[in-house]
């Protein structure tokens, strides 16, 4: 009888083992293999506020995507913006420019038409007739994002309070209102409110007013109605205004180029952008 006991005992010792090294190896494929994959095009040039955002946002997607099991790439090869490279990842995102080639462009929009995932962030949706980024890409502007050419903006970037639309599935858990991080805040050539593709998510709240310190006069929005975040309905796409962080102008000579705000230190801003980053890549 004992060695009936002692072998009964180790075949059960053996069978448990085997159990976990199952459940070991189930778990470490279902982290080993991404939910979706995403890519992220950026420039990091010139503006120091929107170099300082995508030195933030790259490891910040990064610490995401080892949360929530996605795969998480960024390039500053713009040439990457390829039918055959972009057919790899469920979602694109844009950080701080747009593509200037016709070929990029085109893979772009056929990306998008063909049912691609997309966040852009700032200056991202910029144009101005003249400047370096002339609103020369009427498809991107006008039809896709809506909002046209860039009119203006506030000075110093401001704290807002936003109102947000919580009929949509990235803010459904969100309260419906909520304070976001310091921010430059643009102004657009359309009224959004007009476009019936249009989804307005997050408007700036009359309480923020007024909104900007100057200097000048007209740097300073002491009422009226500004978008800042929203979706064209016809695609799977979201665009937001944030992605200018506040920087140590006073001492922009010494080169020392100190961030004083971070755009994911608002919990309920990174809350509304990896909402939007799930929602685009699994649907949720």
């Amino acid at each position: 009888m004992l060695i009936r006991f002692k072998f009964h005992k180790t075949a059960l010792q053996l069978f448990a083992f085997f159990i976990l090294f199952l459940f070991a190896q189930m778990s470490f494929a279902q982290t080993d293999t991404p939910k979706f994959k995403v890519i992220a095009f950026y420039t990091a040039r010139d503006d120091k506020a929107h170099v300082s955002f995508v030195h933030e946002a790259n490891p910040w997607f990064a610490k995401m995507a080892a949360q929530y099991h996605f795969q998480y790439d960024s390039t500053k090869n713009w040439d990457n913006l390829n039918p055959q490279f972009l057919s790899q990842y469920k979602v694109l995102i844009f950080l701080d420019t747009r593509p200037e080639k016709p070929a990029q462009r085109e893979a772009f929009r056929h990306y998008m038409e063909n049912g691609g995932g997309w966040m852009g962030f700032h200056f991202a949706a910029f144009a101005l007739t003249p400047s370096e980024f002339n609103q020369d890409w009427d498809w991107y502007h006008n039809t896709f994002l809506g909002a046209g050419q860039y009119v203006s903006n506030i000075w110093r970037p401001s704290i807002a309070i936003l109102d947000v639309d919580t009929n949509f599935p990235a803010t459904k858990e969100l309260p419906a209102k909520i304070k976001s991080s310091p921010n430059e805040w643009y102004r657009w050539e359309k009224d959004l409110r007009k476009n019936p593709d249009i989804q307005i998510l997050c408007s700036i709240d009359s309480a923020s007013f007024p909104l900007g310190t100057g200097p000048k006069l007209n740097e300073i929005w002491h009422s009226g109605y500004y978008p800042v975040v929203w979706t064209n309905k016809k695609y799977r796409m979201v665009y937001f205004n944030m992605g200018h962080n506040d920087m140590d102008y006073e001492h922009k000579y010494d080169n020392t180029d100190r961030t004083l705000s971070y755009t994911f230190s608002s919990p309920d801003e990174a809350k509304l952008v990896l909402n939007t980053l799930l929602w685009l890549g699994m649907g949720k």
